[in-house]
């Protein structure tokens, strides 16, 4: 994974002479796909902090791409988190596919169903809810349990998640757009849950898109999409992109075999 990170993104490599920005005078960390990995969001949140501090003539936000629940062992923890970290910092959050389907599964039990066969197992246990209790459940018992065990104000939260976020030039979405459409038309479905046509759409798009949702093995730019969702529950690589001016970087918290976790750094590309 570390040998990945020398193909990082170049934002002219296709000849493009205006390089995109983010408004003067900010910083924007953006943040993939953390489903449930705490302890690589906390070594980030850490590091970030840190980054920010230096950057003491620039306004620093961070914008979280979704799919904070699922998968990982500790979905509740990082919506805990996230809410403390807003009280402190400005912090943005889009809506995932995870956390839609979270929601859903407080409406029927076959809903349920499906959240709990895509990573939603971890996200109930993370509740407090015990391995053997869960296995002796049935569907009825667990739709009736986290009625209780997932308190009101992380669904609230959830419900609040935004859709897209613009600065400059870039839109932050946590799926990507249908590249026909402009984007004060974009449907939420498509914005938290398209694959094709965006990931394969050559052409340009008003503007360029930052997203997760499709795993890479390190940042995929394209050109006019950016893509940062490293597979943090599978890979131990949870990545952040800085955005300054017209300058990006990357920032990785990184978690291999038994060893402490590690950030990296890695400069600006221009």
């Amino acid at each position: 994974m570390l040998d990945a990170l020398r193909s990082l993104f170049s934002p002219n490599k296709k000849g493009n002479a205006r390089l995109p920005k983010v408004p003067k005078g900010t910083r924007f960390y953006v943040i993939g796909d953390i489903h449930g990995r705490l302890d690589l969001y906390e070594a980030l949140i850490e590091a970030i902090e840190r980054d920010a501090a230096s950057a003491k003539k620039q306004q620093s936000h961070v914008i979280l791409l979704g799919d904070l629940v699922d998968r990982g062992p500790d979905s509740a923890g990082v919506i805990r988190r996230t809410r403390e970290w807003q009280a402190t910092r400005s912090v943005r959050v889009l809506a995932g596919n995870h956390e839609e389907m979270f929601l859903e599964s407080f409406e029927k039990p076959q809903i349920l169903r499906h959240f709990l066969k895509h990573g939603g197992r971890e996200t109930v246990l993370s509740y407090g809810m015990e391995k053997g209790e869960f296995a002796t459940m049935t569907l009825d018992d667990i739709f009736e349990r986290i009625q209780h065990i997932v308190p009101k104000e992380d669904r609230d939260f959830i419900e609040g998640l935004e859709e897209k976020i613009v600065a400059g030039d870039y839109l932050f979405v946590h799926a990507g757009i249908d590249p026909l459409v402009p984007i004060d038309q974009q449907d939420r479905k498509d914005m938290l849950w398209i694959r094709e046509p965006f990931l394969t759409h050559e052409g340009p798009l008003e503007k360029v898109v930052v997203h997760g949702h499709t795993i890479f093995d390190s940042v995929m730019d394209s050109g006019n999409r950016i893509g940062i969702d490293t597979g943090a529950f599978r890979s131990g690589v949870l990545t952040a992109l800085v955005l300054e001016g017209h300058q990006r970087r990357v920032m990785q918290a990184i978690s291999q075999d038994d060893s402490p976790i590690e950030v990296v750094h890695r400069g600006c590309d221009s």
